[in-house]
């Protein structure tokens, strides 16, 4: 048995402006500095949903290992790069570990966790000290139930619906920073240290 990584990456950045998997951070892009955290967490496979800007980010962004599946329904929200992503998840994978393109500051160390307390359950989120937040973990048996959400927030309405059934996990800390606007973008900036961002 294995487990997957997905990573959604399909967004418009309506909030933002401009495709924030392209905003520039480091020596790469944000999604190349989210790609390089999932990469060290040494799952079995990587899938990466792209959509919003798709051309710029195949040309742009490392995305070597990973099984990249183009969303161009991305408009309808995350569910939609969840279904389109399902059909490239490996036979032999147990379940998905679900991350955001432009979260880059979750630890390996919260997707060992994550797999060490969860894996045997069909969903489960991490605690941080504020809240609950990504990477979650959403086994096979849900598999057939996410083919057939709908909307932006639909997994987190399964996260709500879940009651009893929901697995959380303890990780010390804030949730990590999503960028969704310039000024969560010089947060992230900051706790990178690396100063404000470019012009």
């Amino acid at each position: 048995m294995s487990v997957t990584a997905l990573v959604l990456a399909a967004g418009g950045s309506r909030r933002l402006g401009r495709p924030k998997q392209l905003l520039p951070v480091g020596d790469g892009t944000l999604l190349d500095t989210t790609l390089s955290t999932v990469r060290r967490c040494g799952l079995d496979q990587v899938v990466v949903a792209v959509g919003g800007a798709a051309d710029a980010v195949l040309e742009a962004v490392d995305l070597s290992g990973c099984d990249v599946v183009r969303n161009d329904a991305y408009g309808a929200g995350c569910s939609s790069s969840i279904s389109a992503a399902l059909p490239v998840i490996e036979p032999s994978a147990e379940g998905i570990v679900l991350f955001v393109g432009d979260q880059p500051l979750v630890q390996p160390s919260t997707v060992s966790a994550l797999l060490t307390q969860a894996r045997t359950a069909d969903l489960a989120v991490c605690s941080y000290d504020d809240g609950l937040g990504h990477p979650f973990w959403l086994g096979r048996g849900l598999f057939d139930r996410l083919a057939t959400l709908h909307g932006d927030k639909a997994v987190w309405k399964l996260v709500d619906a879940a009651g009893d059934a929901l697995v959380t996990v303890a990780v010390p800390g804030a949730v990590p920073v999503d960028v969704d606007t310039e000024a969560d973008y010089e947060r992230l900036l900051g706790q990178l240290g690396l100063g404000s961002s470019p012009p």
